[in-house]
């Protein structure tokens, strides 16, 4: 790839809040994340095309290659292939714990400013982590990818960045692919297990910059996807409403629970009316009346004493979390 590929590719979102960084600084200041999980056959590739890119661009930045618990020897083969490049290292997980956790044992093993996370498959080339670097020297808090290219799950990926745009309002159009960003974003959101797919999401409405640029996608050189089947769309479906759940009821969970509450206790009352008019006026007795009454009365106050109960939970995480701010 020629000199081209340092122009910017257009942005999407709010504009950084901050000034430029540093040429220089970013230059050195950076640490290319991969999580690998049974990736040994496009290793070597992968560190020979990295190296190539560092010493073409005079980058400084290390490589953080972690083994989540690969069978096939990845590890091994990333540090024979990386022997004498002293800007690589090589992380490993005893099992398989999946992106999001290897994202975050590559955040706490460095110390450098601003971390891409880079796929091990490939599919994205490294000469593309210029782009990126430069994209931030403007001020961005992250910057993300729009991949371009044939993609065989174009139609899920479409479905799901479709959803996310509607639902959390963040400005880009592609959450899961390659992307760049400060360091401190990853180490002070509590990220669950898969939810690296909803990294920009939770960072943005923290308040965090985002900028959008186009990203060439590659078929595989070897193995397979990880991340296929129904049972994945199933996963990320529910765990896009626990995302959702958390950044617009976790803060006030009884408008949730207590609304729901109180619209069954209302209903309810309005079931017992006409119970009682039956009962009272047309002399006709319908005990199913009377259970129902009893179930949404139950269920109402159960509710509203959930979302009572929640809103203590918010509010000692609430106390927690200052304490934590207070104490940085």
């Amino acid at each position: 790839m020629d000199e081209t590929v340092l122009e910017s590719a257009g942005a999407t979102g709010d504009r950084p809040a901050e000034g430029a960084v540093s040429h220089l600084k970013i230059r050195h200041d950076f640490a290319v994340v991969i999580p690998a999980f049974n990736e040994a056959p496009v290793v070597p590739d992968l560190i020979r095309e990295l190296r190539e890119v560092f010493e073409r661009f005079d980058l400084d930045g290390e490589v953080i290659l972690v083994d989540d618990g690969s069978s096939d020897g990845t590890a091994e083969v990333a540090r024979r292939e990386g022997m004498g490049w002293s800007n690589l290292r090589v992380l490993s997980h005893r099992t398989n714990l999946g992106k999001t956790e290897a994202m975050i044992t590559a955040a706490h093993a460095t110390e450098r400013e601003y971390l891409i996370l880079f796929d091990a498959d490939l599919q994205h080339l490294p000469a593309d982590i210029p782009r990126f670097l430069e994209k931030l020297e403007e001020g961005w808090d992250m910057v993300t990818g729009r991949k371009v290219g044939a993609y065989d799950k174009k139609a899920v990926s479409g479905i799901y960045n479709a959803l996310s745009r509607r639902i959390f309002r963040v400005p880009v159009s592609d959450l899961n692919s390659m992307k760049a960003f400060r360091r401190s974003i990853l180490t002070n959101l509590h990220l669950r297990h898969d939810w690296h797919r909803f990294f920009v999401v939770l960072a943005h409405a923290r308040g965090h910059s985002v900028a959008e640029i186009d990203v060439e996608l590659y078929p595989r050189r070897s193995g397979t996807s990880k991340y296929r089947g129904p049972v994945r769309v199933a996963v990320g479906l529910m765990d896009m409403m626990a995302v959702w759940f958390l950044l617009f009821f976790s803060r006030k969970p009884l408008l949730l629970f207590g609304s729901a509450g109180v619209g069954l206790i209302a209903s309810g009352l309005a079931v017992a009316g006409v119970a009682f008019y039956f009962r009272f006026v047309e002399g006709q007795g319908f005990r199913p009346l009377l259970y129902l009454v009893m179930l949404l009365e139950t269920l109402g106050f159960l509710l509203v004493g959930i979302g009572l109960l929640a809103e203590m939970v918010a509010g000692v995480r609430d106390e927690l979390d200052s304490l934590r701010k207070q104490s940085e």
